[in-house]
């Protein structure tokens, strides 16, 4: 996914209020970006850390910048809009670029399902049972004692998430497959793993939707100023 328009470097003030954040830009301007992103952000908000800005498209939106990358903790790249995962993850899968997903005919997104729910992805065949496919957004690296670092979702309790996790595994249920794509917008992680501690009902959630043959898959992404692509998959901690 290229970004239609050139970013803006800038350097962050501060983030409030989750979907808010002030940010001086290089000619000393500041202004107020909207944050498109829900969690915590954990290690990435800290004042004076650089991060890129794109400029709104529509002349009569209130605010005129979106915050797209924040810098990790060693200065690498992270993407931070949680709108884009899904566009990345469909242009991956139309590109065959994501081989447990490759071989169906057609793609839709946000195709409703479940209890008043929309799909993100879902790929079909006349061969083939749909695949459901569900794409979270990654940004939270820890070390926890691994070489290359832990990308781990979530970063805040997700009810909602635990929600989407029952849903797929109904769709098993009826026949169907299921995929659970955890996308991480950043290639300064070695493996992925669930954040127990952030959030222990989300793990126990993902261990039962696993049980019931819910298909869980990680992939990092290649973060630049120019684009977001996916990367490489990497492997998840509890298949160890």
């Amino acid at each position: 996914m290229k970004f239609p328009d050139p970013l803006i470097p800038g350097t962050l003030i501060k983030r409030y209020k989750r979907f808010l954040s002030d940010i001086t830009l290089a000619d000393g301007q500041v202004v107020t970006a909207h944050c498109a992103n829900s969690g915590s952000m954990m290690g990435l908000t800290e004042p004076g850390s650089a991060v890129w800005l794109s400029p709104a498209r529509n002349p009569n939106r209130k605010l005129k910048f979106t915050w797209e990358l924040a810098s990790g903790a060693d200065g690498d790249l992270v993407g931070i809009n949680t709108s884009l995962p899904n566009q990345i993850v469909a242009d991956a899968v139309a590109a065959g670029q994501i081989k447990e997903l490759v071989g169906y005919a057609s793609q839709r997104r946000e195709v409703k399902y479940g209890k008043n729910s929309r799909i993100d992805l879902l790929l079909e065949d006349p061969d083939k049972p749909k695949c459901y496919v569900e794409v979270k957004n990654v940004t939270l690296k820890r070390s926890n004692g691994a070489e290359g670092g832990v990308a781990e979702f979530p970063d805040a309790v997700t009810a909602r998430g635990a929600k989407h996790l029952v849903e797929l595994s109904d769709m098993v249920a009826e026949g169907h497959r299921a995929v659970m794509v955890y996308l991480v917008q950043r290639q300064d992680c070695a493996i992925f793993d669930v954040a127990a501690d952030i959030d222990p009902t989300y793990a126990e959630a993902l261990t039962e939707a696993r049980k019931r043959g819910v298909e869980t898959l990680c992939y990092s992404c290649k973060v630049s100023p120019e684009e977001i692509v996916v990367d490489k998959p990497l492997p998840l901690a509890f298949d160890a």
